[in-house]
C-alpha cells in the first residue's frame, strides 16, 4: 500500500496559511504555489536512490553521491498543476515535464482525457504527478491511470491541499502510489469543494472566475 505523507514542515504550514487567505491576490498566490512545490519536492525526494560516483575536486579525486538511474519526470494535471512545475524544476532542473489535460463530462461527471504527452522514457523515470488540490480524487485517479497506461511504473502524487475523500479514492484506485500532502483538510462540501480549502486553485492562480 502506498504511503500518505502529510508534511509538517513549519515553512510549508506557514505558506499554506497565507495561500488560504481570500485576500491573497493572484501574483502572491502564484509565487506561494511555486514556493510550496519546491519545499514539497524537497521533502518528497528524500528517499530517492543514490549511487556512488567519482568526481575530481580542485584538489583531489573523491567519491560523491548522485541520483541513481534516470532522473525524474514531472507531470502536472492541467491547468492548476502548471503552477507547481517551476518550483519543482528549480530543485531538479534535469527533470522532464509531461502534461495531462482532463475535463469533467457534464453528464457523467467523470473526468475525460483531452491531452496526454509524457517523456518518451517515462517508463524509466520516477514520475511526480502534481496538482494543488486533491478533492474528489477523480482527476488524480484518471491522470495516474493514463500515465500507467503509457508505461510508467514508479509514480508519486503531490498536492498542496487534500480532502479525506480524495485521499481514500486515490489510495483505493492506485494502492502503489505514495501521496504527499501539504495540508489534509476536513471534508468536501456538497459542491465538491474542499473545506476549509482555498477555493478554486486554477481561478486563484490565473485570476479567472
Amino acid at each position: 500500500m502506498g504511503q500518505i505523507h502529510v508534511m509538517d514542515h513549519p515553512l510549508i504550514q506557514h505558506k499554506v496559511g497565507i495561500l488560504r487567505n481570500k485576500d491573497t491576490g493572484s501574483k502572491e498566490f502564484r509565487e506561494l504555489v511555486e514556493e510550496l512545490a519546491m519545499l514539497m519536492c524537497y521533502e518528497a525526494t528524500r528517499n530517492l536512490t543514490l549511487e556512488e560516483v567519482e568526481v575530481e575536486t580542485p584538489v583531489a579525486v573523491t567519491k560523491a553521491k548522485a541520483i541513481a538511474g534516470k532522473k525524474l519526470g514531472i507531470v502536472p494535471i492541467i491547468r492548476a498543476g502548471l503552477g507547481m512545475v517551476d518550483g519543482m524544476l528549480s530543485l531538479v532542473p534535469a527533470a522532464k515535464v509531461g502534461h495531462v489535460g482532463l475535463y469533467r463530462d457534464p453528464e457523467t461527471l467523470e473526468p475525460v482525457e483531452y491531452y496526454c504527452k509524457l517523456p518518451y522514457d517515462a517508463d524509466e523515470r520516477e514520475i511526480f504527478v502534481i496538482d494543488p488540490m486533491l478533492a474528489t480524487g477523480g482527476s488524480a485517479v484518471a491522470a495516474i491511470q493514463y500515465i500507467k497506461d503509457k508505461g510508467a511504473q514508479r509514480i508519486r502524487f503531490l498536492c498542496i491541499i487534500a480532502a479525506p475523500e480524495g485521499v481514500k479514492r486515490l489510495q483505493e484506485a492506485h494502492p502503489d502510489v505514495d501521496i504527499y500532502i501539504g495540508a489534509l483538510d476536513e471534508k468536501l462540501n456538497e459542491h465538491g469543494y474542499i473545506i476549509p480549502g482555498l477555493g478554486d486553485a486554477g481561478d486563484r492562480l490565473y485570476g479567472t472566475k
